[in-house]
């Protein structure tokens, strides 16, 4: 009896040996590809596959431009890219930070400023106190001509035409709700301000106050575009808004909608028109974006001085930004791919990519297609096409893009990074979520998935290279859980943070599914890329695939 189990005990722990040199021999998926390579793992190899893709210009129809957390103004030349030249405007309502105010008695404005912070980095401070800032998201070398106006047009919380009333009414960057045009008519009402040949300065504001030797600088504040309004538009403000107290328009959120509908800022080429153009980014969510209204009141007290108070409105209601180009774009070939890739931000185009043909699992066909044949060469498979056990480790897959300097005269000025997204479902890859934000400098977050642009001597005005996309991750979800494979989307990033918390933005072609990158609207960058049909080898788009695999 004792003997006899010993020779089970035996028995038991063979099968326990076997089993799990099959399973090491079958399924090694949680290998760390780091370790395993053809120098310290005998049993194991290494190698790179190159698999074909389809790569093709998408012109994107009018995008929704309502509700951005920033918007574009300006009039540019994309000289980098061959683009021509891009306008942006935009139309925002202004909202008071208290409803039905009271102003006091006899009321006067003694001034009206309106502030916009740029997008800035301090780069020194100094010994008295002042700081040195560089501007981000600021476009080309020229100027442009500025105008702000009072809007006459009403900006629609719902969409009067949808079926569900709470359905949000969408403005796109054609100046159009979808349904109806916005004349110029009705965004131009009285003239506020106006400056030819403007440009942003990166100089820090010192805001001064006291009188005699009191007078000084009270603070300071960011690069912003800072505007304080001529006497005449000071009486425009006091009959539209501190002669108003007590009145119905004032009393609530509504009623001021419709009886003050907004500003139009609107940017024209300039009389440099023939250089370069300027465009910026203002960050309308900023806490120091607002338009302040500097009064003098009766004191409460009888016999008291004069007090000096104020009244602000911020930018929290709708806005719509306005973009229009002057280049032509034609969709490219979806079935063959396309030589050259255009890629435009605002409202421009990206490119569309399908790996393995766009084809997915086709249980109803005997025969394999181009995505069955690459799975059953990672993972075996069920004959229902679903993971099983893996043959090969996908260590990592890349998507390379090269820029075509042919037709990019750049001189550092292409876009730096590019962002790649799930089409049908109009979100980011899982290898995005899975690398790290950097918040404090956007240029450089999730360099790992999304390889910000090589540039040639590595130098920041250098023209650019390449850029390299990883999608190791998504690739596994392919082969291993058995994820669908989707159509991709390539567009130009201004901020490839934005996309971790925003929602893709609708175009307007009746098409829920057909969305597009917040990033994508806000930068008005552009560049052209090899496709997958280009005929120059060394520049061709390929999926690549770095892989581990037992030698048997």
């Amino acid at each position: 009896m004792k003997k006899r189990k010993i020779a089970l005990r035996h028995l038991a722990i063979l099968a326990v040996l076997l089993s799990s040199i099959i399973a090491c021999d079958k399924d090694f998926a949680n290998i760390d590809s780091d370790i395993i390579n053809n120098d310290n793992a005998t049993h194991f190899g290494t190698g790179s596959e190159k698999f074909e893709v389809i790569a093709y210009t998408k012109v994107l129809e009018p995008v929704q431009t309502n509700a951005l957390p920033s918007n574009l103004l300006g009039d540019f030349e994309d000289s980098a890219s061959s683009y021509g030249r891009t306008s942006a405007s935009f139309v925002t309502q202004i909202r008071g930070t208290l409803t039905d105010p009271d102003f006091g008695t006899s009321a006067v404005i003694d001034s009206v400023v309106l502030t916009i912070p740029y997008f800035s980095t301090p780069t020194a401070f100094n010994a008295d106190g002042s700081t040195d800032y560089e501007l981000d998201s600021i476009f080309g070398g020229g100027s442009f001509d500025f105008s702000i106006y009072e809007s006459n047009y009403f900006l629609r919380d719902f969409d009067p035409t949808a079926s569900d009333i709470d359905t949000p009414q969408n403005y796109y960057a054609n100046q159009t709700t979808g349904s109806d045009m916005i004349s110029q008519v009705q965004l131009e009402g009285e003239l506020l301000y106006e400056k030819e040949n403007f440009s942003p300065e990166d100089t820090e504001i010192e805001l001064w106050e006291g009188e005699g030797e009191d007078f000084g600088v009270r603070s300071r504040i960011a690069p912003a575009l800072r505007i304080k309004f001529d006497a005449d538009i000071q009486q425009y403000w006091q009959e539209r808004i501190i002669d108003m107290a007590g009145q119905p328009e004032l009393s609530n959120i509504n009623n001021f909608n419709n009886y003050f509908r907004g500003l139009y800022f609107k940017a024209e080429p300039g009389a440099l028109a023939s250089t370069q153009g300027r465009m910026m980014l203002l960050n309308m969510a900023s806490n120091s974006s607002n338009i302040t209204i500097y009064y003098t009141r009766d004191p409460f007290t009888d016999g008291a001085d004069p007090v000096q108070t104020t009244y602000t409105f911020n930018f929290t209601g709708n806005r719509a930004n306005f973009l229009s180009n002057d280049f032509p774009l034609t969709n490219g070939d979806e079935t063959t791919g396309d030589e050259n890739l255009f890629l435009k931000g605002g409202q421009g185009s990206v490119a569309e990519i399908k790996l393995f043909n766009g084809e997915d699992l086709d249980p109803t066909s005997t025969v394999d297609n181009t995505f069955e044949l690459f799975k059953k060469e990672f993972v075996e498979t069920d004959d229902d096409g679903n993971f099983v056990s893996s043959k090969k480790l996908i260590n990592e897959a890349n998507l390379v893009f090269y820029v075509n300097q042919t037709l990019v005269n750049a001189n550092g000025d292409e876009p730096s990074r590019v962002f790649l997204y799930d089409m049908n479902n109009n979100i980011a890859l899982a290898d995005y979520f899975f690398d790290t934000a950097n918040t404090v400098a956007p240029e450089f977050s999730r360099s790992s998935h999304l390889v910000p642009l090589e540039r040639e001597g590595n130098e920041a005005t250098g023209d650019g290279v390449r850029y390299k996309i990883r999608i190791t991750e998504h690739l596994n979800n392919l082969i291993l859980r058995d994820s669908t494979n989707v159509k991709l989307g390539l567009a130009v990033s201004g901020n490839v943070n934005l996309e971790a918390s925003s929602i893709q933005y609708d175009l307007l072609s009746g098409d829920d599914q057909d969305k597009v990158p917040v990033s994508s609207i806000l930068t008005p960058r552009g560049t052209v890329l090899y496709g997958n049909n280009t005929t120059d080898e060394t520049k061709k788009l390929y999926l690549e695939i770095f892989f581990t695999e037992p030698n048997n």
